[in-house]
């Protein structure tokens, strides 16, 4: 079995690559396990940090040239994981990037797998921010999407692209609406969710932190290790159990701030918290607070998708599991 991991050199990509290779075998729509071949990552930059293997196999290309495509994806695959896209911050101040990499790309991908005999998975990470604006008191499956965001546009436009490329028999779609992750390891990047993560990593590691927004702010959000188990739950779920509509909310957990911020202080202490600044900023606030943080997802749950228990248990999973990378 060939699997493709596009945006495979992210943080969330390497987890999920690192994660098929210790299973080795991938169910595929709800088929019986297969052995996993090949696992290609596919990013415009890719570093030596990932382990040796001979099933792991690299390409660089860059996003924004979706024509780069064509060359490598002459073999067919079984599996595709979308992971690839111009982040929120970034696809609001460069609106023609985001165009290009978050739909332009993907609709040159869907194109050129719909040209294969085989009909390919095709797990899409898509992402809360489709909804914005006034909303119900709980965004439901049957919410429509209001972006409020250039990100979010182009996001709910790929959403439908795939539902109707899925309706076509061009590829299998799987398309997964992911709440904020976190929290997040590494350096802060330009996702204007960014600081949800920030104020308790980078103070856990000794360093400051600006909280853009106030205590009282909401979010919807999952664990690394919740999206790695759904990205991989997604891709065995059955077509009959998925039907018409191939567009769902991931289960989350609604958190406000003040709630993340005392979940840390019990857990390490004032001296950590102590190092969050409060300074507004207002473009982040422009965007973020468009957000919805109160979801009722319950075709999610009822797929098998994973439901995380407190912000305390995500606090303590990134402490035992990523604090030093």
């Amino acid at each position: 079995m060939r699997v493709v991991i596009f945006g495979g050199a992210g943080f969330l990509g390497r987890q999920l690559a690192l994660a098929l290779l210790s299973q080795e075998t991938l169910v595929v729509n709800g088929e019986s396990a297969r052995v996993i071949s090949e696992i290609i990552i596919a990013d415009k930059h890719i570093d030596q940090s990932f382990p040796t293997d001979n099933r792991l196999k690299f390409f660089e290309f860059d996003a924004s040239r979706a024509s780069q495509l064509k060359s490598f994806l002459k073999q067919e695959v079984d599996v595709i994981f979308h992971l690839a896209a111009v982040v929120s911050g970034e696809a609001e101040l460069d609106f023609e990037l985001g165009m290009e990499v978050n739909l332009y790309m993907t609709l040159h991908m869907l194109d050129l797998f719909r040209r294969q005999k085989k009909n390919p998975v095709f797990v899409f990470a898509s992402s809360c921010a489709v909804f914005g604006g006034e909303l119900s008191e709980f965004v439901t499956d049957a919410t429509a999407t209001t972006p409020m965001s250039s990100y979010g546009t182009q996001k709910a436009a790929s959403e439908l692209l795939i539902n109707d490329y899925s309706r076509r028999g061009f590829v299998n779609g799987r398309v997964l609406r992911l709440p904020t992750i976190a929290i997040r390891p590494g350096k802060a990047n330009a996702a204007t969710s960014s600081f949800i993560s920030s104020i308790v990593r980078d103070t856990l590691q000794g360093k400051r932190a600006n909280c853009p927004v106030s205590k009282e702010a909401e979010f919807f959000i999952l664990s690394p290790e919740g999206v790695i188990f759904d990205f991989i739950h997604a891709a065995g779920l059955k077509d009959e159990q998925l039907g018409s509509n191939r567009i769902m909310s991931l289960p989350g957990l609604t958190v406000s701030i003040e709630e993340m911020v005392s979940a840390l202080e019990e857990i390490a202490g004032q001296e950590v918290v102590d190092r969050i600044d409060w300074k507004p900023d207002a473009f982040l606030e422009s965007i973020v607070l468009t957000w919805p943080a109160h979801f009722k997802t319950e075709r999610g749950a009822a797929l098998g998708f994973y439901e995380e228990l407190s912000v305390h248990e995500i606090i303590k999973n990134f402490i035992a599991n990523h604090m030093n990378t």
